[in-house]
């Protein structure tokens, strides 16, 4: 599926049974609960201070209408004092050291929170990183797995191309394409609402916590500076207002503790470089991650209840009314697992046909190299060998490898050798063509031998694949640079398999104007073809048979081509 759609060792090794299963077990260990995060504080209600005050009893009203006099601020102004007054004292009585409502400061306790809320949301920012921000459409199959498992079952065998086929023995790639198309159609349609709504809480609980993993933490520590009086650092609230009022949002957004499925989902994703380590134990390794997450979880909802950040901001503004408001996300996850699923069923279908073609390109080959098995190059990818390089190219490489022991050297050469050594041509020009071409065909077995060599554990290509495979590097970068090789190899792949083509048809078009069957005038025959084929007729028959087979290697290249770069 290309890059950033394969799936990990980790995540496509475990069926969905394990998945079902350790989904059950994490949920069996954790200690999360359903306690919210989030919790608004009922006491201290959002109020328009105007309003408040038109509905204060007659008395109180006069009390400030006469304490304007003395003040020389309006009555409503006044009460607006009070009112900040009183919400600051309680926010210094609940928390002390977190906020002067006076002067409009944040305090050493608000710095300390904010400090340990910037670590907590660290763990998610890594998680993210790993696992939504390289690949969305493949976490939530993932993640669709363990919500909506009868929906996943079913994209994944209806779709199947193999169980297609057998199912429909006969039927055309169109048709093909047409039934697995309907099956995901189909699927995707029987999403129940719950269904729906479930994964769409996941999302949003996924958005939430990337956005407080992504928060700009540093901007708003860096505005702190130490103050002697305060013992610490304290920073005017006026300067990170706009952030605190962003950090709220998002709180308040991610109001409950994140579904375990999603947790799951990310764990697993976070392990999917590890698990092919010796001794990896998936058990021991997401009870780790699980704990980390149980403590982030604490510290989010401990800076909740410790710091605030509703009421901070009320008194700041002296705007009693201000409230935070819910960030909106999540609600492209189903354009992302449908685009996912479209994707995959894609490219399913293209290995799947590519496959077909090469079995039945390896039956060609059998019959053109009289029964002989095509023996693929040592060292690169193929069912039998897995781990081998995925090179382009590779297996129209084989093929010309076993062509040349197999019908070459034993069979072709015992008619174009003759040809080179004594034949005279009509046309220089034909002598010229044929000559090179013969030379490229002569050579074309130790090319091939090199390029093994290349490609071998003490080979050039072969030691900086392994190299880049084993780095330690971000997996971005890494798989540039074992493309690039892989690229590099490639290109010296089809430099042969052109140079083989480009003698293929030479030797055609000369062949066949020393045989008599080139009508165009380019190519003549041999002035010396008589003395040279003597009283032997099947040296003019061998002719005949050595331009079919440059024919037929000139198709079964193409061909293999055409089956390397169909998707």
């Amino acid at each position: 599926m290309g890059g950033s759609d394969n799936l990990y060792r980790l995540v496509s090794e475990l069926s969905l049974d394990e998945r079902q299963n350790l989904l059950e077990k994490l949920k069996g260990q954790s200690r999360l609960g359903n306690e919210r995060l989030y919790i608004e504080n009922k006491s201290v209600t959002a109020s328009d201070t105007t309003t408040v005050y038109a509905k204060l009893p007659w008395f109180s009203r006069l009390w400030y209408y006469i304490l304007s006099f003395f003040k020389s601020k309006s009555p409503l102004k006044i009460f607006e004092d009070n009112q900040v007054a009183v919400l600051g004292n309680k926010i210094e009585e609940n928390t002390p050291g977190l906020y002067d409502y006076q002067n409009g400061m944040l305090l050493p306790v608000f710095y300390r929170q904010m400090t340990r809320l910037k670590e907590a949301a660290k763990f998610f920012y890594t998680a993210l990183d790993i696992s939504v921000n390289r690949d969305r459409g493949a976490f939530f199959s993932f993640l669709g797995s363990l919500e909506m498992a009868d929906i996943h079952k079913r994209l994944q065998e209806e779709t199947d191309p193999a169980a297609i086929m057998e199912k429909h023995p006969g039927i055309s790639e169109s048709e093909l394409r047409q039934i697995a198309a309907k099956a995901m159609d189909d699927a995707l349609a029987s999403i129940s609402e719950q269904q729906r709504n479930t994964m769409y809480f996941d999302a949003r609980s996924l958005f939430c916590l990337k956005q407080l993993s992504s928060f700009l933490y540093d901007r708003v520590l860096l505005a702190f500076s130490t103050g002697a009086a305060a013992n610490g650092e304290t920073c005017s609230a006026g300067v990170v207002r706009e952030l605190l009022v962003s950090l709220n949002n998002i709180l308040l957004s991610l109001k409950f503790v994140p579904p375990m499925a999603l947790l799951e989902s990310l764990f697993i994703f976070i392990l999917q470089e590890k698990s092919g380590e010796p001794g990896f134990d998936v058990d021991k390794e997401i009870r780790g991650l699980l704990t980390k997450a149980e403590t982030s979880m604490a510290v989010i909802r401990d800076f909740n209840r410790q710091a605030p950040l509703t009421l901070i901001l009320r008194c700041y503004t002296r705007d009693m009314s201000l409230s935070p408001t819910e960030i909106s996300g999540g609600e492209d996850w189903f354009i992302v697992y449908r685009d996912y699923w479209k994707r995959r069923i894609d490219s399913l279908f293209g290995d799947y046909i590519k496959e077909r073609r090469q079995r039945e390109l390896l039956d060609s080959s059998r019959s053109f190299l009289n029964g002989r098995n095509l023996e693929f190059l040592s060292n690169i990818q193929t069912n039998s060998q897995p781990g081998g390089l995925p090179i382009k190219g590779a297996f129209a490489l084989s093929f010309l490898n076993s062509f040349y022991s197999a019908l070459f050297i034993t069979g072709i050469n015992l008619i174009l050798r003759p040809i080179f050594v004594d034949g005279e041509f009509k046309i220089a020009e034909n002598r010229l063509e044929f000559t090179d071409a013969y030379n490229d065909l002569v050579k074309l077995e130790d090319e091939i031998k090199k390029f093994e060599l290349d490609i071998s554990e003490s080979g050039e290509y072969g030691k900086r694949y392994a190299e880049a495979q084993q780095e330690m590097s971000g997996i971005p970068l890494k798989r540039r640079k074992i493309q690039n090789i892989l690229d590099e190899a490639g290109e010296d792949a089809e430099n042969i398999i052109n140079s083989a083509k480009g003698a293929s048809l030479a030797m055609v078009n000369t062949l066949s104007g020393i045989a008599g069957k080139e009508t165009r005038g380019k190519y003549d025959t041999l002035i010396n073809l008589a003395k040279i084929a003597g009283n032997d007729k099947s040296f003019i028959e061998g002719i005949g048979e050595a331009i079919q087979q440059f024919r037929t290697v000139l198709k079964l290249l193409n061909e293999m081509e055409a089956m390397e770069n169909a998707r």
